[in-house]
């Protein structure tokens, strides 16, 4: 959030702070946020910079185009193993893979 918008929201009396504190997360249970939620952003963006539609990547993974919606949406039933199979699917290398987890790992710090 922009430090003028941030400052107007506490200014109205509004208590800004991150999921983690609002949820009451631990520590890993944050990073595992973090990491979903960087493959399952990863995933849209290799789908799309590579021209597939989400049907086309649903084809690929022999499932739905409701399921990759879920899989980029980052919806809790969405495992990590199929996050990877999909970003495997979409073209990912195993180095892909791992830059988007050292993201992630930032991210959660």
């Amino acid at each position: 959030m922009k430090p003028a918008k941030r400052k107007r929201v506490e200014k109205a009396g509004w208590k800004v702070g991150s999921a983690k504190d609002f949820l009451g997360l631990t520590p890993e249970e944050s990073a595992f946020v973090e990491l979903k939620l960087t493959l399952s952003a990863s995933l849209k963006a290799r789908r799309q910079r590579h021209g597939l539609s989400q049907h086309d990547l649903a084809k690929r993974l022999r499932s739905s185009q409701s399921r990759v919606a879920k899989m980029e949406a980052s919806d809790p039933a969405v495992s990590l193993d199929l996050l990877v199979r999909a970003l495997l699917a979409a073209g990912a290398k195993k180095k892909d893979i791992a830059k988007a987890i050292a993201k992630s790992e930032s991210l959660a710090a």
